[in-house]
C-alpha cells in the first residue's frame, strides 16, 4: 500500500507520528470508455477554456473568483490557513461510538506508526480499548478540513472521516408519511425482524453483480450469446399489509 498522507495524531501532548493508507478497495470491474465505431479509447483532456489548448499538469494552479477576478492559490497558501491541521489529527474529545449517527460517515483509513511513535500508538490503541470509546479529531487533506473518528480495529487504529453537520440535508423538502401502524401489523412486522436477527457477519455478503457480469464479459469474449436472465417478479396476491407480513414470515421460517 501507498501512504496517501503523513502527519502525526496529536493525543494531548503526545504527538505520534503517522502515515495514513486508504482502507478500501473498489470491488467494480474496470471499465473503459469506448467510441461506439471503432472501439477506439476515450481520453479526456484538460483544456484551457479561451484558447482550447491541453494544459499539462505542472502548469495547473488552483483559484478562488472574487470580486470577478481569479485568487492563485499555491500549496503554502493552503499550509498559511491552519499549518497544525494540515499535519496534524489533533484529538479534540472523546465519545461513545454509539453516539455517532451513521449518516456522518465517509470514508475510512488505516493509521500506521513511524518507527519514533510506536509506543506513543500502541498507548492510544490501548486506551481506546480499554475506554471503549473512539477519538474525534480534525486535520487538512487535499486542501479541504475533515472532521476524523479513531477507533481500534484488531491492532491498528482506523481513521473515518466524517461529515459537518451543515454537509447534511435536512428531510423537511420530503413528502414523509405522518401514520401510525395497526397494533396487529406492527406485531408481524416485528415477528419477521425477529426471523431474519443474527450475528452480522461480512463475509457472507458478496459483490455477486459484478461477478455475474464478468461472466457475460468471457462469454461474449469467447463468441458466445450471453443467456438472458429473467427477472424474478414477485406478485402480490394482497395489498393488505397482514396478509403479506404472514406470506413474508413463512417465506422465512
Amino acid at each position: 500500500m501507498r501512504a496517501i498522507w503523513t502527519g502525526a495524531i496529536g493525543f494531548g501532548l503526545v504527538n505520534i507520528p503517522i502515515k495514513m493508507y486508504s482502507a478500501v478497495q473498489n470491488s467494480d470491474l474496470d471499465l473503459d470508455m469506448l467510441d461506439k465505431k471503432d472501439h477506439a479509447n476515450i481520453r479526456f483532456k484538460r483544456v484551457n477554456g479561451t484558447t482550447g489548448k491541453e494544459v499539462e499538469y505542472a502548469n495547473i494552479v488552483k483559484g478562488y473568483k472574487l470580486d470577478g477576478e481569479y485568487v492563485v492559490l499555491d500549496d503554502k497558501d493552503f499550509e498559511r490557513a491552519s499549518p497544525q491541521k494540515s499535519k496534524t489529527i489533533d484529538i479534540s474529545d472523546f465519545v461513545r461510538e454509539s453516539e455517532i449517527d451513521s449518516i456522518y460517515y465517509e470514508t475510512p483509513y488505516y493509521l500506521e506508526p513511524e518507527k519514533s511513535g510506536v509506543r506513543a500508538y500502541a498507548l492510544l490503541h490501548e486506551a481506546l480499548v480499554k475506554s471503549e470509546k473512539a477519538a474525534i479529531g480534525s486535520f487538512v487533506l487535499r486542501s479541504k478540513e475533515h472532521l476524523c473518528v479513531l477507533k481500534p480495529r484488531g491492532k491498528a487504529i482506523v481513521l473515518n472521516r466524517i461529515r459537518f453537520a451543515e454537509e447534511i440535508r435536512s428531510t423537511e423538502e420530503l413528502n414523509l408519511p405522518d401514520v401510525k401502524p395497526k397494533p396487529a401489523e406492527l406485531k408481524m412486522a416485528l415477528s419477521l425482524i425477529d426471523q431474519l436477527t443474527g450475528e452480522f457477519d461480512i463475509d457472507k455478503f458478496k459483490d455477486t453483480y459484478a461477478s455475474e457480469l464478468l461472466k457475460i464479459i468471457k462469454a461474449k469474449a469467447s463468441g458466445k450469446k450471453p443467456a438472458a436472465t429473467k427477472m424474478k417478479v414477485t406478485h402480490r396476491k394482497s395489498t393488505d399489509l397482514i396478509s403479506q407480513l404472514k406470506a413474508s414470515l413463512k417465506k422465512a421460517s
